[in-house]
This record gives C-alpha cells, structure tokens and sequence, in this order.
C-alpha cells in the first residue's frame, strides 16, 4: 500500500502558532519573543508548545507526521501551501520555510525517539 502524505497534516500541528488558535496571552508572548528563523530559539519554542501535543499523537500519527514532513522536503517542496494560509504570531517572517520544517523534524524525531525513556 502506497502511503499518502498530506501537506495539510502538517498545518494542523502548527494551528498551535496560528492567531486562529484560542486566545492565549502567555502562549503568544512565548511565540514572539521567539526568533522564527533561529534554529535553537525554534527548537525552544517547539520544545515548549509542540511536544506536550505530539505526545498525543498516537504512534501511527506520530510516524505518519514524520514521514510526511520527510516526504515533502526529499520533493523540495517551498511550504507555501502551509504558511501562506496560516496568520501566526511570529514577530518575523520566516526566511527559509524549509530550514523551519527541518528543525521541526528532528525535533519530532527527537520527541518520538525519546518518548519511552521521558
């Protein structure tokens, strides 16, 4: 069975960062106090507010994610279809969307592979 990997699967992990989100005045204050296009400052702030979610992903979810995100940047794929319909609280644009999806999926590797012993 060929698998099938869905850009808008990714969009729905970052709704945490869309000003679509529930109003939350300290979750936004982390957001902007964040510089998007500095890989640790990224990975803090994944650390932070992405992790505690993926962690109810279920294993099959959890590994579908990674895949797709895998998927998408082995087909160079610019992300457009991710952040150009999503409003977020970043201070700054992001330079380099695959740079951003990067840090993102070793962060997710990170969390999944480190699951059973945290």
């Amino acid at each position: 069975m060929k698998n099938l990997y869905e850009i808008v699967d990714i969009k729905n992990l970052l709704f945490v960062f869309d000003i679509e989100n529930t109003f939350d005045v300290e979750r936004e204050r982390l957001i902007v106090e964040k510089n998007v296009n500095d890989s640790q400052q990224l990975t803090a702030l994944f650390d932070v507010l992405l992790k505690p979610e993926f962690y109810e992903y279920t294993d099959a979810e959890q590994e579908s994610l990674i895949c797709t995100i895998d998927h998408f940047l082995k087909a160079d794929d610019n992300f457009d279809r991710v952040f150009n319909r999503m409003t977020t609280y970043f201070d700054d644009e992001i330079v380099d969307r695959p740079s951003f999806m990067r840090v993102l999926l070793e962060c997710l590797k990170k969390y999944r592979n480190g699951k059973d012993s945290g």
